[in-house]
């Protein structure tokens, strides 16, 4: 599989950030940039085509030259709506899902994830302890009918 070609990138930044009293999380700034910007550039080293999903300050997002998808569900209920709504607005087969809260995305996380995935239709990251179910390359077989 060419991973450049035959995967989405996107950056999950659609929550409402409840624990962070509403702020938007990939608007925080790191070493002079958003958050989000940071996950997007990492995968824009690894992948051809990126969006980002997100539900508010889109005109923000935009200025950043992706493609902005919103949640086809109403109020925004969480990562996997954003997950859905890529999927069904995007061709792609293979998507690969980070969050705009995780800047420091390895340079090659699209080839370790694929490696790792074997002929499973999705593979997510763990860190020896826990899951992290968000940063994932999912292939659109799982979309619900």
């Amino acid at each position: 599989m060419n991973l450049m070609t035959t995967i989405t990138g996107v950056v999950l930044a659609g929550g409402k950030a409840r624990r962070m009293g509403g702020v938007d999380k990939g608007l925080l700034d790191l070493n002079g940039k958003p958050l989000w910007q940071h996950v997007a550039d990492a995968l824009m080293t690894q992948l051809s085509h990126v969006v980002v999903n997100a539900n508010r300050h889109q005109e923000i997002y935009q200025a950043g030259g992706l493609k902005v998808i919103e949640d086809s569900l109403a109020d925004y209920p969480g990562p996997l709506a954003g997950m859905l709504s890529v999927m069904q607005q995007e061709a792609g087969e293979w998507f690969l899902f980070c969050p705009c809260d995780t800047p420091y995305i390895p340079p090659d996380l699209a080839a370790r994830l694929n490696h790792q995935r074997k002929d499973a239709p999705v593979v997510w990251v763990h860190d020896g302890e826990r899951d992290h179910p968000t940063i994932a390359l999912v292939n659109r077989a799982i979309e619900p009918l």
